[in-house]
């Protein structure tokens, strides 16, 4: 019979496949020897592998160069990197090794490109798209950015009242973009987006304060869907009314020449993952080719603001199972040496699911079980997959240590979960790795962070306070 956990994954997906593979019983993701990991520096623990960021970026970059080319689209592209997923400095070093571009969200993140600038990480020519909801600080980066010659800055009207503000910090000329706040899925408690102003509202707007404006230029039209870039007649239907003010506004804007078209690429998170990323970017890029071709307008210029898809596939989380609780004839709890709601707060706050699966013992039998974290909370539990309302996994025996790992975890969870600071039940931030190869592809590995001590979190609480 076949009863081991291999087979069970073998029978469930195709195996191995890109970035995981076995060497005996034990998981490799992208041929790195996950239990050497754990040998070395123990669990619970995080890492990131450094070039597949990289490895993104580049195949973003030919899935569009690819498309344009087949479609005679003349047009440059341009791929941003979206800052909010992740703003450790070594993501930033590995991304703009790409000659990319940048997208910020707040005043801080203005702070970092000046750093990035300084450091010569980017240069003049490198695009920084500001988004979000803009006051004191943030428009007070944005114009001394501005305003200490970095001409490339198109910070992006959210609101009737931004325009103003910028204008009264910002000497001199300076580029502007626009956004949609677009329509929400019919499921979405609220119809519109907070973020940007309404579809009818945008012509009128450029009429009022830009048309005449000697001091602002509109280049950028910027669009984004809250569920990302989907095969869906949603997504389609929202695409084509952007594309109608898009059209709208070229033809009484001859310096428009941009369409942000945001960031929303799914990344793997299970084994069973499908998306035809060529095609999705191929027919956006026909459907704003047949709209503008229809209308007579020149097709813009596109950028994009992927963030997960740039560093979500770098990351990821290795627990060891240390005990298992019967609690009745059905469940059988695997207690990790962590806590999801701390270290992978999104399966806990949107019920997101990250492809997991057993670092080692794939020749052992399996069982169904439920994952449950360290904390005294009832909601920190990981119960399902994204393929199936269930986790499976090798067979608990206390004799025979279990690991376990999360991968594609790299967007996101540090941030929301405080890297740094305070964690629920104050159970400590588990250490966090860096892995890179050299170009002969050897790894190598370095320690970014150690686990947090109790001196560390006391200090937080102001317990060591003189």
């Amino acid at each position: 019979m076949n009863t081991k956990y291999y087979d069970l994954i073998n029978q469930t997906f195709y195996f191995p496949q890109e970035g995981f593979s076995l060497n005996k019983d034990s998981l490799q993701f992208h041929n790195i020897d996950l239990m050497h990991l754990v040998e070395q520096y123990g669990t619970p623990l995080k890492f990131t592998y450094l070039p597949q960021i990289s490895t993104n970026i580049n195949k973003a970059k030919g899935w569009f160069r690819k498309a344009m080319d087949k479609l005679n689209y003349d047009g440059k592209y341009y791929y941003c990197y979206c800052t909010k997923s992740s703003h450790f400095e070594f993501i930033m070093n590995e991304a703009f090794k790409n000659k990319i571009h940048i997208e910020t969200s707040s005043a801080f993140d203005i702070n970092i490109v000046e750093n990035l600038l300084e450091s010569g990480k980017i240069n003049k020519n490198t695009y920084v798209v500001c988004n979000g909801f803009k006051r004191d600080e943030y428009i007070e980066n944005i114009a001394r950015l501005i305003n200490n010659g970095h001409k490339n800055t198109i910070p992006v009207i959210d609101n009737f009242e931004e325009l103003d503000l910028l204008q009264d910090s910002i000497k001199g000329k300076f580029k502007i973009g626009i956004r949609i706040a677009a329509e929400e899925e019919p499921k979405f408690e609220f119809y519109t987006s907070r973020l940007g102003i309404g579809y009818k509202d945008i012509v009128p707007f450029y009429r009022k304060q830009i048309q005449e404006n000697k001091k602002v230029e509109l280049k950028m039209l910027h669009f984004f869907i809250n569920t990302g870039i989907r095969d869906t007649a949603y997504y389609w239907n929202e695409l084509l009314k952007c594309m109608k003010v898009y059209i709208a506004l070229k033809k009484e804007c001859p310096t428009l020449d941009s369409l942000n078209i945001g960031g929303g690429f799914p990344i793997k998170n299970s084994l069973a993952f499908e998306y035809d990323y060529q095609y999705m970017v191929e027919e956006i890029l026909n459907q704003i080719k047949i709209a503008c071709d229809d209308a007579e307008v020149p097709v813009p210029n596109i950028f994009t603001e992927f963030g997960s898809f740039t560093v979500g596939e770098s990351g990821g989380a290795i627990y060891q199972v240390l005990y298992q609780k019967k609690q009745n004839d059905r469940e059988n709890w695997n207690m990790i040496d962590s806590s999801f709601i701390t270290t992978l707060p999104d399966t806990w706050a949107i019920n997101k699911r990250f492809v997991m699966l057993a670092v080692n013992r794939w020749n052992d039998t399996y069982e169904r079980v439920l994952l449950g974290g360290m904390t005294c909370d009832s909601d920190d539990y990981y119960n399902s997959e994204q393929h199936m309302n269930a986790v499976y996994l090798p067979k608990y025996n206390k004799e025979k240590p279990l690991y376990i790992g999360f991968f594609n975890t790299g967007a996101y969870q540090e941030t929301i979960g405080g890297f740094g600071g305070l964690h629920h039940c104050l159970i400590p931030q588990p250490k966090h790795i860096l892995i890179d190869r050299d170009e002969n592809g050897i790894l190598a590995t370095e320690v970014f962070s150690e686990q947090q001590t109790s001196e560390d979190v006391l200090s937080i609480l102001g317990y060591n306070k003189k």
